[in-house]
C-alpha cells in the first residue's frame, strides 16, 4: 500500500489522521510519516485497514465464498475454508491460494492484490476507483 492508497483508505473509513492513529493502535507521527511517504505502510496495518473497510460496508458473506468462487481443489486444508471466512481469505495467513501455501504475510498480500475476493471488496467500499 503507497501513500496515496493509505491516505484513500482512511478518508473512506472516514477517520481524521488522530482517530486512524488510535484505531491502528501507533502515533500521528507513524501515521503522518505513511501518507508522506516517509515510511512504507506494514502488511499488518494495510490488513487492518481492510478488514475495517469490510466492517464498514457489510461486504461480509454478500458473494460465494473464495473457495466456490476460485473453484479450489485444495480447501480442505485451507485455513479460510476450516473458518468459513471465504469473505475474509486475505486477512488469513496460511491459504491455499493458487495452490500453494503462503511462506509469510507479505507474499500473501501480494497475491491477494491480484485476487478478485480482496478486488470486489475495494470496488464494493469504492477504492479502486478513486485509485484509478
Amino acid at each position: 500500500m503507497n501513500k496515496s492508497e493509505f491516505s484513500l483508505v482512511r478518508k473512506t473509513l472516514n477517520k481524521t489522521q488522530k482517530q486512524i492513529s488510535e484505531l491502528l493502535g501507533v502515533s500521528i507521527k507513524t501515521i503522518h510519516s505513511y501518507e508522506q511517504g516517509w515510511r512504507n505502510v506494514p502488511i499488518h496495518v494495510e490488513r487492518q485497514l481492510y478488514f475495517f473497510l469490510t466492517k464498514q460496508i457489510g461486504h461480509n458473506r454478500v458473494d460465494k465464498p473464495c473457495w466456490e468462487r476460485k473453484k479450489c481443489i485444495n480447501k480442505e486444508q485451507c485455513p479460510a475454508f476450516e473458518f468459513q471466512s471465504g469473505d475474509m481469505c486475505w486477512f488469513i495467513c496460511g491459504t491455499r491460494c493458487n495452490g500453494t501455501v503462503d511462506n509469510n504475510c507479505n507474499e500473501k498480500l501480494k497475491i491477494c492484490r491480484e485476487c478478485e475476493v480482496l478486488n470486489d471488496l475495494l470496488i464494493a467500499s469504492g477504492i479502486v476507483d478513486e485509485m484509478n
